[in-house]
């Protein structure tokens, strides 16, 4: 089965990346999800069977964090998301190959978003607020405005 999604990210291997200074107004209650140590895997696969494709998230607080805190779903449309998405992917992508400029315990794989291809709200939706999560949580930027939930 190929995989055109995977991301691997374990909290524990992520050491020098707490945020210095808060940018994003990150509530208490989202920095308590944040700091989460338990097993936290988010699987979303293809529901079509001639689609072989699936993403899986492992970051201890995601799960949760998206439950709780993210924005319900129907709030974006999927082109808000997808548009976020290709940006985001892309600078995502390119930090993967910099390895000595990006941390590579926190951009560890590519992620492999076409934007030729429908996955559909649900996969743009969870893609969507994993990518959010992950900035909030890492203080990171992958460009574009801020953010927000």
């Amino acid at each position: 089965m190929r995989y055109l999604f995977s991301i691997f990210l374990v909290a524990i291997l992520i050491f020098s990346c707490s945020p210095t200074k808060d940018t994003l107004n990150v509530s208490g209650t989202e920095r308590e999800l944040f700091n989460e140590k338990g097993q936290d895997t988010v699987k979303i696969a293809s529901e079509n069977p001639d689609d072989e494709w699936e993403i899986i998230i492992i970051d201890p607080g995601f799960n949760t964090w998206l439950r709780s805190i993210a924005r319900p779903r129907a709030y974006y449309s999927q082109n808000f998301m997808e548009i976020r998405n290709q940006i985001w992917v892309t600078t995502w992508n390119q930090r993967v190959i910099q390895p000595a400029r990006f941390d590579p315990n926190l951009y560890m794989l590519q992620i492999d978003y076409r934007p030729d291809i429908d996955y559909g709200y649900e996969v743009n939706y969870q893609l969507y607020n994993y990518l959010v999560y992950f900035q909030r949580k890492y203080n990171q930027r992958l460009g574009g405005p801020l953010p927000r939930i």
